[in-house]
């Protein structure tokens, strides 16, 4: 099959809004939606909440980018930036998208069975689902760093979009909420 930016394109407008109706979902059926939170001091929140905002604005930017700015030929020639171009970009971008999207859809899912059951097994889920995200916003990231060192107008603005989301899924998600929860 033939990873197209098409494919793509249909792919993150299913899943995207997957995750918002997964977070939906989530808080309404949690026992206690607080407790998803972990150990983030009530004063933090103040900060954190802002950079969902910040997060959604910078996925959007590097989506509209990709999908609206860049013709086919440049989704194409996305690469890696130590690798040469060879035609596989859509294909890649596939991989980012999913390894980013599918994890975000079922990170409240595998907290909320965790709270509920405390399974020894749960932390590895929760976890891994965030670090999977991770990876996935480190994949765009390191895509649109090589679409700006080939010179392919709009990278720079990809790079700042997968800094945005980084801010939240990295720093926040993965680094000061799974060290803060109380495992």
């Amino acid at each position: 099959m033939e990873v197209t930016r098409q494919l793509v394109l249909v792919f993150t407008l299913l899943f995207g809004p997957l995750v918002l109706a997964s977070y939906a979902y989530g808080l309404s059926h949690a026992e206690k939606p607080m407790e998803l939170w972990g150990g983030i001091p009530e004063t933090w929140r103040g900060y954190i909440v802002p950079f969902m905002f910040v997060a959604a604005f910078g996925f959007l930017m590097y989506w509209y980018i990709v999908f609206f700015k860049f013709d086919e030929s440049a989704v194409q020639s996305l690469r890696w930036p130590w690798g040469e171009s060879d035609g596989g970009g859509a294909t890649r971008l596939l991989i980012a998208y999913f390894l980013f999207l599918i994890p975000s859809a079922l990170w409240i899912e595998s907290t909320i069975l965790h709270i509920e059951n405390d399974y020894s097994w749960t932390p590895v889920l929760v976890i891994g689902t965030l670090f999977l995200t991770s990876v996935g916003n480190l994949m765009l990231g390191l895509l649109a760093y090589g679409s700006y060192h080939d010179g392919i107008s709009g990278a720079g603005l990809m790079i700042v979009g997968a800094v945005m989301l980084g801010i939240q899924c990295i720093l926040n998600d993965f680094i000061i909420w799974v060290y803060k929860f109380p495992w």
